[in-house]
Protein backbone atom coordinates (compact mmCIF):
# COMPACT_ATOMS: atom_id res chain seq x y z
CA UNK A 1 0.00 0.00 0.00
CA UNK A 2 1.59 3.80 -0.67
CA UNK A 3 1.54 5.49 1.97
CA UNK A 4 -0.24 9.08 1.41
CA UNK A 5 2.43 11.84 3.48
CA UNK A 6 1.52 15.38 3.47
CA UNK A 7 3.06 18.57 5.66
CA UNK A 8 1.11 19.69 8.43
CA UNK A 9 -0.28 23.01 6.29
CA UNK A 10 -1.21 21.11 3.20
CA UNK A 11 -3.35 19.34 5.87
CA UNK A 12 -4.33 21.95 7.46
CA UNK A 13 -5.55 23.37 4.44
CA UNK A 14 -7.62 20.20 3.23
CA UNK A 15 -9.59 19.49 6.55
CA UNK A 16 -11.79 21.59 8.99
CA UNK A 17 -9.78 22.42 12.13
CA UNK A 18 -11.55 19.99 14.50
CA UNK A 19 -10.57 16.89 11.91
CA UNK A 20 -7.01 18.23 11.38
CA UNK A 21 -7.31 18.28 15.37
CA UNK A 22 -8.57 14.99 15.78
CA UNK A 23 -7.09 13.32 12.70
CA UNK A 24 -3.38 14.50 12.73
CA UNK A 25 -3.03 15.71 16.57
CA UNK A 26 -4.78 12.92 17.87
CA UNK A 27 -7.70 14.78 19.45
CA UNK A 28 -11.02 13.48 20.80
CA UNK A 29 -14.27 15.57 19.24
CA UNK A 30 -16.92 16.19 22.41
CA UNK A 31 -19.29 13.43 22.64
CA UNK A 32 -23.05 13.56 21.12
CA UNK A 33 -21.69 15.90 17.85
CA UNK A 34 -24.76 15.51 15.35
CA UNK A 35 -22.24 14.94 12.09
CA UNK A 36 -25.40 14.02 9.96
CA UNK A 37 -24.59 10.95 8.82
CA UNK A 38 -27.33 9.19 6.56
CA UNK A 39 -28.69 5.64 7.95
CA UNK A 40 -28.25 4.29 4.46
CA UNK A 41 -26.67 1.71 3.00
CA UNK A 42 -22.99 2.88 2.14
CA UNK A 43 -19.28 3.65 3.41
CA UNK A 44 -17.73 5.13 6.06
CA UNK A 45 -14.08 6.64 4.20
CA UNK A 46 -11.03 8.46 5.80
CA UNK A 47 -11.87 12.00 5.92
CA UNK A 48 -8.08 12.70 5.01
CA UNK A 49 -7.40 9.91 1.97
CA UNK A 50 -10.93 8.50 1.18
CA UNK A 51 -10.02 4.74 2.37
CA UNK A 52 -12.79 2.66 3.13
CA UNK A 53 -12.97 1.73 6.75
CA UNK A 54 -16.48 0.84 8.17
CA UNK A 55 -19.90 -0.10 6.20
CA UNK A 56 -23.17 1.48 7.63
CA UNK A 57 -24.09 -2.58 8.17
CA UNK A 58 -21.86 -2.90 11.13
CA UNK A 59 -22.61 0.24 12.35
CA UNK A 60 -24.84 0.72 15.95
CA UNK A 61 -25.96 2.80 18.55
CA UNK A 62 -23.33 2.15 21.68
CA UNK A 63 -24.45 5.07 23.86
CA UNK A 64 -20.87 6.49 24.25
CA UNK A 65 -21.17 9.52 22.01
CA UNK A 66 -19.24 8.50 19.21
CA UNK A 67 -19.91 6.56 16.29
CA UNK A 68 -19.56 3.00 16.80
CA UNK A 69 -19.08 0.17 14.82
CA UNK A 70 -18.57 -3.91 14.98
CA UNK A 71 -16.49 -4.41 12.22
CA UNK A 72 -13.22 -2.88 9.75
CA UNK A 73 -14.76 -2.86 6.49
CA UNK A 74 -13.10 -5.97 4.50
CA UNK A 75 -9.64 -5.02 3.31
CA UNK A 76 -9.66 -2.11 5.33
CA UNK A 77 -6.38 -0.63 6.06
CA UNK A 78 -6.58 0.47 9.83
CA UNK A 79 -3.77 -0.23 11.54
CA UNK A 80 -4.40 -0.46 15.87
CA UNK A 81 -1.22 0.27 18.64
CA UNK A 82 -1.16 0.30 21.94
CA UNK A 83 -2.13 3.36 23.52
CA UNK A 84 -1.68 4.00 27.50
CA UNK A 85 -1.79 7.49 27.28
CA UNK A 86 -4.04 9.63 29.86
CA UNK A 87 -3.30 6.77 32.41
CA UNK A 88 -5.51 4.31 30.03
CA UNK A 89 -4.55 1.27 28.67
CA UNK A 90 -6.20 1.60 25.21
CA UNK A 91 -6.26 0.15 21.45
CA UNK A 92 -5.89 3.44 19.03
CA UNK A 93 -7.22 2.80 15.58
CA UNK A 94 -5.39 4.83 12.55
CA UNK A 95 -5.81 4.62 8.77
CA UNK A 96 -3.03 2.24 7.58
CA UNK A 97 -3.11 4.62 4.44
CA UNK A 98 -2.28 8.06 6.04
CA UNK A 99 -2.32 7.40 9.91
CA UNK A 100 -5.18 9.29 10.72
CA UNK A 101 -6.01 8.80 14.04
CA UNK A 102 -9.62 7.87 13.76
CA UNK A 103 -10.33 6.57 18.17
CA UNK A 104 -10.11 3.20 19.65
CA UNK A 105 -11.38 -0.42 19.60
CA UNK A 106 -13.02 -1.76 22.86
CA UNK A 107 -13.42 -5.93 23.58
CA UNK A 108 -17.20 -4.53 24.76
CA UNK A 109 -19.33 -4.42 21.71
CA UNK A 110 -21.96 -6.52 20.35
CA UNK A 111 -22.16 -10.05 18.66
CA UNK A 112 -20.64 -11.42 16.33
CA UNK A 113 -17.33 -9.72 16.87
CA UNK A 114 -17.47 -8.33 20.42
CA UNK A 115 -16.14 -5.20 19.19
CA UNK A 116 -16.63 -1.31 19.56
CA UNK A 117 -14.59 0.62 17.31
CA UNK A 118 -15.38 4.01 19.01
CA UNK A 119 -14.43 6.45 16.56
CA UNK A 120 -14.52 10.73 15.87
CA UNK A 121 -17.13 11.38 13.32
CA UNK A 122 -15.34 14.20 11.98
CA UNK A 123 -12.45 11.35 10.91
CA UNK A 124 -15.28 10.27 8.82
CA UNK A 125 -17.25 10.80 5.57
CA UNK A 126 -20.05 8.84 4.60
CA UNK A 127 -20.25 7.54 0.54
CA UNK A 128 -23.50 5.48 -0.68
CA UNK A 129 -23.01 2.21 -1.88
Amino acid sequence: MNKIIKSESEWKNQLTDLAFQVTRRAATERPFIEHGFPKRPGLFHCVCCKAPLFSSSTKYESGSGWPSFFRKATGSSIIETQDNSNSMNRVEVSCGKCDAHLGHVFPDGPKPTGLRYCINGSALVFRDE
